[in-house]
Protein backbone atom coordinates (compact mmCIF):
# COMPACT_ATOMS: atom_id res chain seq x y z
CA UNK A 1 0.00 0.00 0.00
CA UNK A 2 1.20 3.52 -0.75
CA UNK A 3 0.78 5.93 1.52
CA UNK A 4 1.68 9.85 0.69
CA UNK A 5 2.11 12.20 3.61
CA UNK A 6 1.77 15.76 2.97
CA UNK A 7 3.05 17.81 5.67
CA UNK A 8 5.43 20.80 6.53
CA UNK A 9 7.36 19.60 9.27
CA UNK A 10 9.89 17.59 9.23
CA UNK A 11 9.18 16.37 12.44
CA UNK A 12 5.98 15.39 12.05
CA UNK A 13 6.75 13.35 8.98
CA UNK A 14 10.08 11.59 10.97
CA UNK A 15 7.53 10.69 13.28
CA UNK A 16 4.75 8.93 11.13
CA UNK A 17 7.68 7.14 9.47
CA UNK A 18 8.46 5.72 12.50
CA UNK A 19 4.68 4.95 13.56
CA UNK A 20 4.52 3.21 10.58
CA UNK A 21 8.12 1.80 10.40
CA UNK A 22 6.80 -2.04 11.31
CA UNK A 23 3.99 -1.99 8.54
CA UNK A 24 5.57 -4.07 6.03
CA UNK A 25 3.21 -3.35 3.67
CA UNK A 26 3.00 0.16 3.59
CA UNK A 27 5.42 2.40 1.35
CA UNK A 28 5.68 5.68 2.72
CA UNK A 29 5.82 9.13 0.20
CA UNK A 30 6.25 12.49 1.31
CA UNK A 31 5.40 16.30 0.18
CA UNK A 32 5.56 19.07 1.80
CA UNK A 33 2.67 21.61 0.34
CA UNK A 34 -0.29 21.22 -1.84
CA UNK A 35 1.44 21.80 -4.44
CA UNK A 36 4.22 19.08 -4.41
CA UNK A 37 1.72 16.77 -2.99
CA UNK A 38 -0.70 17.27 -6.10
CA UNK A 39 2.39 15.85 -8.12
CA UNK A 40 2.76 13.19 -6.22
CA UNK A 41 -0.52 12.08 -6.14
CA UNK A 42 -0.24 12.56 -9.95
CA UNK A 43 2.65 10.74 -10.35
CA UNK A 44 3.08 8.03 -7.76
CA UNK A 45 -0.58 7.09 -7.80
CA UNK A 46 -0.77 6.63 -3.70
CA UNK A 47 -3.60 4.01 -2.20
CA UNK A 48 -4.11 6.70 0.79
CA UNK A 49 -2.88 10.08 1.25
CA UNK A 50 -2.67 11.74 4.94
CA UNK A 51 -2.86 15.64 4.41
CA UNK A 52 -2.25 17.93 7.20
CA UNK A 53 -4.80 20.72 7.17
CA UNK A 54 -2.41 23.95 7.92
CA UNK A 55 -0.09 23.48 5.07
CA UNK A 56 1.73 26.73 3.30
CA UNK A 57 0.19 28.55 0.57
CA UNK A 58 -3.19 26.76 0.81
CA UNK A 59 -4.63 24.30 2.88
CA UNK A 60 -4.72 20.65 3.26
CA UNK A 61 -8.59 21.03 2.59
CA UNK A 62 -8.05 22.91 -0.99
CA UNK A 63 -5.55 20.28 -1.93
CA UNK A 64 -8.05 17.31 -1.02
CA UNK A 65 -10.40 19.58 -3.22
CA UNK A 66 -7.69 19.48 -6.13
CA UNK A 67 -7.40 15.49 -5.77
CA UNK A 68 -11.06 14.40 -5.14
CA UNK A 69 -11.46 17.05 -8.38
CA UNK A 70 -8.53 14.40 -10.29
CA UNK A 71 -10.12 11.35 -8.77
CA UNK A 72 -13.47 11.22 -6.98
CA UNK A 73 -12.36 7.60 -5.92
CA UNK A 74 -9.17 8.86 -3.76
CA UNK A 75 -8.95 8.12 -0.33
CA UNK A 76 -7.53 10.72 2.04
CA UNK A 77 -7.55 11.25 5.50
CA UNK A 78 -7.26 14.61 7.18
CA UNK A 79 -4.63 15.14 9.88
CA UNK A 80 -4.46 17.92 11.98
CA UNK A 81 -3.62 19.73 15.22
CA UNK A 82 -7.05 21.16 15.86
CA UNK A 83 -9.37 18.37 17.52
CA UNK A 84 -12.27 21.15 16.76
CA UNK A 85 -15.04 18.55 15.19
CA UNK A 86 -16.01 20.96 13.19
CA UNK A 87 -12.63 20.78 11.19
CA UNK A 88 -13.94 16.70 11.23
CA UNK A 89 -17.20 17.51 9.98
CA UNK A 90 -15.74 19.73 7.17
CA UNK A 91 -13.26 16.92 6.49
CA UNK A 92 -15.92 14.43 5.84
CA UNK A 93 -17.94 17.33 4.01
CA UNK A 94 -15.32 17.53 1.29
CA UNK A 95 -15.17 13.75 0.49
CA UNK A 96 -12.06 12.51 2.90
CA UNK A 97 -12.53 9.19 4.46
CA UNK A 98 -10.79 9.67 7.83
CA UNK A 99 -9.46 12.12 10.04
CA UNK A 100 -6.74 11.99 12.78
CA UNK A 101 -5.48 14.03 15.32
CA UNK A 102 -1.80 14.73 15.78
CA UNK A 103 -1.93 14.85 19.53
CA UNK A 104 -4.00 11.77 19.53
CA UNK A 105 -2.59 8.19 20.19
CA UNK A 106 -0.40 6.80 17.13
CA UNK A 107 -2.42 3.89 16.93
CA UNK A 108 -5.11 6.08 15.74
CA UNK A 109 -2.94 6.77 12.70
CA UNK A 110 -1.98 3.10 11.60
CA UNK A 111 -5.90 2.12 12.68
CA UNK A 112 -6.90 5.16 10.14
CA UNK A 113 -4.78 3.70 7.06
CA UNK A 114 -6.01 0.51 7.86
CA UNK A 115 -9.95 1.24 7.48
CA UNK A 116 -9.21 3.76 4.68
CA UNK A 117 -7.38 1.56 3.09
CA UNK A 118 -10.24 -1.93 3.19
CA UNK A 119 -12.63 0.90 1.69
CA UNK A 120 -13.98 1.90 4.95
CA UNK A 121 -14.11 5.33 7.08
CA UNK A 122 -12.48 6.55 10.22
CA UNK A 123 -12.94 8.74 12.80
CA UNK A 124 -11.32 8.63 16.61
CA UNK A 125 -13.86 7.43 19.02
CA UNK A 126 -13.05 10.89 20.48
CA UNK A 127 -13.93 12.93 17.93
CA UNK A 128 -16.85 10.86 16.48
CA UNK A 129 -18.42 11.45 20.25
CA UNK A 130 -17.49 15.07 19.93
CA UNK A 131 -19.14 15.21 16.47
CA UNK A 132 -22.50 13.56 17.65
CA UNK A 133 -22.88 15.08 20.93
CA UNK A 134 -21.78 18.68 20.02
CA UNK A 135 -25.23 19.58 19.67
CA UNK A 136 -26.04 23.73 19.88
CA UNK A 137 -22.44 23.91 20.44
CA UNK A 138 -21.49 23.08 17.21
CA UNK A 139 -24.33 25.06 15.35
CA UNK A 140 -23.29 27.95 17.80
CA UNK A 141 -19.44 27.83 16.21
CA UNK A 142 -19.23 30.89 13.72
CA UNK A 143 -17.09 28.62 11.73
CA UNK A 144 -20.21 25.60 11.27
CA UNK A 145 -21.87 28.04 8.39
CA UNK A 146 -19.20 28.06 6.42
CA UNK A 147 -18.21 25.48 3.58
CA UNK A 148 -14.60 24.19 3.32
CA UNK A 149 -13.71 26.40 0.43
CA UNK A 150 -15.40 29.29 2.66
CA UNK A 151 -13.01 28.19 5.44
CA UNK A 152 -10.06 28.02 3.16
CA UNK A 153 -10.61 31.62 1.33
CA UNK A 154 -11.30 32.90 5.35
CA UNK A 155 -8.04 31.29 6.34
CA UNK A 156 -6.20 33.16 3.32
CA UNK A 157 -7.76 36.88 4.21
CA UNK A 158 -6.56 36.11 7.75
CA UNK A 159 -2.63 35.10 6.96
CA UNK A 160 -3.31 39.01 5.10
CA UNK A 161 -3.69 38.06 1.31
CA UNK A 162 -5.38 39.86 -0.83
CA UNK A 163 -8.79 38.74 -3.10
CA UNK A 164 -6.72 38.69 -6.20
CA UNK A 165 -3.69 36.85 -4.62
CA UNK A 166 -6.26 34.60 -2.95
CA UNK A 167 -7.88 34.25 -6.38
CA UNK A 168 -4.75 32.83 -7.96
CA UNK A 169 -3.96 30.40 -4.70
CA UNK A 170 -7.21 28.37 -4.82
CA UNK A 171 -7.57 28.53 -8.93
CA UNK A 172 -10.31 30.76 -8.99
CA UNK A 173 -11.23 34.17 -10.27
CA UNK A 174 -11.20 37.35 -8.56
CA UNK A 175 -15.46 37.76 -8.80
CA UNK A 176 -15.59 34.46 -7.22
CA UNK A 177 -13.36 35.35 -4.75
CA UNK A 178 -15.09 38.71 -4.07
CA UNK A 179 -18.58 36.83 -4.30
CA UNK A 180 -17.94 34.61 -1.31
CA UNK A 181 -15.90 37.23 1.01
CA UNK A 182 -18.99 38.96 0.35
CA UNK A 183 -21.52 35.88 1.07
CA UNK A 184 -19.16 34.98 4.39
CA UNK A 185 -19.94 38.72 6.11
CA UNK A 186 -23.52 38.16 5.39
CA UNK A 187 -23.33 34.64 6.66
CA UNK A 188 -21.10 35.67 10.12
CA UNK A 189 -22.83 39.00 10.22
CA UNK A 190 -19.74 41.62 9.90
CA UNK A 191 -19.46 44.52 7.47
CA UNK A 192 -16.04 44.62 6.39
CA UNK A 193 -13.25 41.99 5.12
CA UNK A 194 -11.12 43.82 8.27
CA UNK A 195 -13.79 41.85 10.33
CA UNK A 196 -13.31 38.89 8.63
CA UNK A 197 -9.69 38.87 9.15
CA UNK A 198 -10.16 39.65 13.05
CA UNK A 199 -12.61 36.51 12.89
CA UNK A 200 -10.13 34.31 11.30
CA UNK A 201 -7.75 35.07 13.62
CA UNK A 202 -9.41 34.72 16.84
CA UNK A 203 -11.33 31.61 15.56
CA UNK A 204 -7.71 30.09 15.27
CA UNK A 205 -8.68 29.60 11.52
CA UNK A 206 -5.57 31.87 9.86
Amino acid sequence: MRVLIVDDHPIVASGCRAVLADEAEMVLLEASDAESGESAFVVDHPDICVIDINLPTVSGFELARRILARDSSARIIMFSMNDDPMFAARAIDIGAKGYVSKSGDPCDLIEAIRQVGMGGTYLPPAIARSIAFAGPAFAQSPLSKLTAREIEILRLLGTGKSLSEIAWLVQSSYKTVANTSSIMRQKLGVRSSVELVRLAIASGVA
